[in-house]
């Protein structure tokens, strides 16, 4: 069975923060590099973010250019990605955009039930391996996953990143309990591994850089 490409996509503060501790998203990228992040999820067959990121930001994970999702269509492919969430408990807002557009959506649960199971499709899972063993038996060749802490850092604990994509903005939150971008966790490989750095690119007043952390550097 083929996995998907797993592709991290993360914006930081200078100071390694993704938010601060409104109530509000906090905006850290540019139009500019938004509108590149819309090509990737353009790009890829599936995105993923946690329940936590559904709750915090009413996010709905869908491809806003016109011409990209009819350059999909085009090619065979479905106008938008699968879009994917992962919960522990099942407990979903039922009143989210995320259910209420762009097209069908999957949730992997550890709960029997959730809140949302007359609106998507839910599939129990007992680790990430299987979820990616999953979306890979249905197509997924490549996912893209856009947070939030606690998914990032489950991704990189268990080496299962083929990709990270860090855009960092020239800004700091300077708030101590403001989100980061992954949790205290045993990495593979521990501090001592660099991974490798495959590009450096200025998008507007943001730094994106891409690393392989499959590749040591």
């Amino acid at each position: 069975m083929t996995r998907p490409h797993v592709l991290l996509s993360v914006a930081v503060s200078l100071d390694g923060h993704i938010d601060d501790r409104g109530t509000e998203r906090f905006p850290l990228s540019n139009a500019e590099d938004f509108d590149h992040v819309d090509r990737m999820r353009a790009e890829s067959d599936a995105i993923l973010a946690g329940a936590e990121t559904l709750r915090r930001d009413n996010a709905r994970l869908l491809v806003y250019s016109e011409e990209r999702r009819a350059q999909r269509i085009a090619e065979g492919k479905p106008e938008l990605p699968l879009r994917v969430t992962v919960t522990r408990s099942g407990d979903l807002d039922p009143d989210l955009l995320f259910w209420h557009c762009g097209g069908p959506c999957l949730v992997y649960t550890k709960s029997p039930t959730t809140t949302v199971d007359h609106l998507a499709e839910t599939k129990i899972f007992s680790d990430f391996p299987e979820i990616l063993d999953d979306l890979g038996a249905r197509g997924v060749r490549k996912l893209m996953v856009e947070g939030g802490t606690s998914i990032h850092t489950a991704f990189l604990a268990a080496g299962l990143a083929d990709e990270i994509r860090v855009a960092v903005a020239p800004m700091l939150i300077g708030q101590a309990t403001a989100p980061r971008f992954v949790n205290p966790a045993e990495f593979p490989g521990g501090p001592a591994r660099r991974f490798h750095l495959e590009d450096v690119a200025k998008v507007g007043d943001v730094a994106v850089l891409r690393y392989f952390p499959k590749v040591t550097s």
